[in-house]
């Protein structure tokens, strides 16, 4: 039996893990921290298969300025990060040109039919199905012109087959009562899916990876390099591991290790925030997009999760919870009835790059050694999808889509 060392234990290591275990791997996970207490701890616990659009739009471009004058607003980059973060920024604008953003919207279409397959296939697998809802998502407008603004994006979906229906009135309320007058319609789509906790989901995934024989070592992974036999592999505090061949899904501390194989990855975090609420603070029916402000609400077992938002701020600088704050007022004028009281904060650090699409593929250094990083906004949604495809590389087999357009030297 081959040995495969899978950096990172967060849902998309995990999911990498789960398909490679099931192909024959022997599995062991390294992770510097916690199972899943990065940042698949506090996401939003959406399988959003039907977001397809990439962040990196003409679209964007036009609301970021306004967005960068709010300090606490759904956009934000420190003035003392903006000579670190240029030349993020300079690939997201070029990303953004309309060739461009065509062509990421095919490659993360393709990436979320096999997504959503695999993840179909991983939940029944692992005995998941029961922690899946499918409540749908509710995307808010507060003008006819805000609805209006967003059809071209609308348009692009219904070319993927995806269903939705925009709703105004009686309809509207039926989906969500006690909303805010302010909004006047909303998009809703019906097969949106949700997890019942990001974090539980991913803690079962563990368990079931841990049931299958799979084995967790703690501690932080210093470098990955090939070997004779396959990869070696070195920690922080000077041990090291062999395996027949490794995995890098370290989220956003993927970025130093690839460097170190050869690969300069312009990956960057944008640090996201939310307040998780006592689940009995409101009667929400599903998952809440209020896309004028960047945030969502969304019911989880373990409570309501206000969150969203982009901070561009790295990893070292310390979290700035007035961006919580901010959001949670804005729900609570959004949603009159809301209670604000009792909920918990947090700060997470999404790996993203500037096209919108994460890296999966062979490392510079050797086809051994498999990058599956930089997922931003939708690793939970794309962890299933990337674990069939890095299963696919490691034996040789056809990957069921093209991944020459995630390639890590694509910049």
């Amino acid at each position: 039996m081959r040995d495969v060392a899978v950096v990172g234990a967060g849902i998309v290591g995990l999911a990498c893990a789960f398909h490679l275990q099931r192909a024959g791997w022997r599995v062991r996970l390294i992770e510097r921290g916690g199972v899943a207490e990065g940042a698949s701890f506090g996401n939003a616990g959406a399988l959003a298969f039907t977001d397809v659009l990439p962040l990196a739009s003409p679209g964007i471009l036009r609301k970021a300025p306004g967005w960068c004058l709010d300090p606490l607003g759904p956009l934000a980059l420190p003035p003392a990060d903006l000579p670190r973060i240029a030349p993020w920024l300079l690939r997201f604008w070029r990303a953004s040109r309309p060739d461009r953003y065509r062509r990421s919207l095919a490659v993360q279409a393709g990436l979320m039919r096999v997504s959503a397959a695999a993840m179909e296939a991983m939940v029944t697998d692992a005995g998941l199905a029961g922690r899946l809802r499918q409540d749908g998502n509710l995307q808010l407008y507060e003008s006819e012109a805000e609805l209006a603004a967003s059809l071209p994006g609308w348009e692009a979906r219904v070319r993927e087959g995806i269903a939705f229906a925009h709703v105004r009135g009686e309809a509207l309320a039926a989906l969500q009562p006690g909303l805010s007058p302010r909004f006047v319609a909303g998009t809703f789509t019906p097969h949106w899916k949700t997890v019942d906790d990001p974090y539980r989901f991913a803690c079962a995934l563990h368990a079931a990876l841990m049931a299958g024989g799979a084995a967790l070592e703690r501690g932080e992974v210093a470098e990955i390099a090939p070997a004779e036999a396959g990869v070696r592999l070195t920690l922080a505090d000077g041990r090291t591991l062999a395996a027949d061949a490794a995995v890098l899904a370290a989220g956003a501390w993927s970025k130093g290790l690839a460097r170190r194989l050869g690969d300069r990855v312009p990956l960057d975090t944008e640090r996201g925030y939310n307040t998780t609420l006592p689940a009995d603070a409101f009667d929400l029916r599903r998952q809440l997009t209020f896309g004028g402000h960047g945030f969502v609400v969304t019911p989880l077992a373990s409570g309501i999760r206000v969150g969203g938002a982009v901070e561009f701020g790295g990893l070292d600088r310390p979290p700035n919870f007035a961006r919580a704050d901010a959001m949670l007022g804005k729900a609570a004028r959004f949603l009159p009835g809301l209670r604000v009281e009792g909920g918990r904060r947090w700060m997470g650090f999404r790996p993203s790059l500037p096209d919108s699409l994460p890296v999966i593929g062979p490392s510079r250094a050797s086809p051994r050694v498999v990058y599956a990083f930089g997922h931003g906004h939708l690793g939970l949604t794309q962890s299933a999808g990337t674990g069939r495809l890095v299963a696919d590389l490691l034996a040789g087999r056809p990957p069921a889509i093209p991944l020459a357009p995630l390639r890590a030297d694509r910049f």
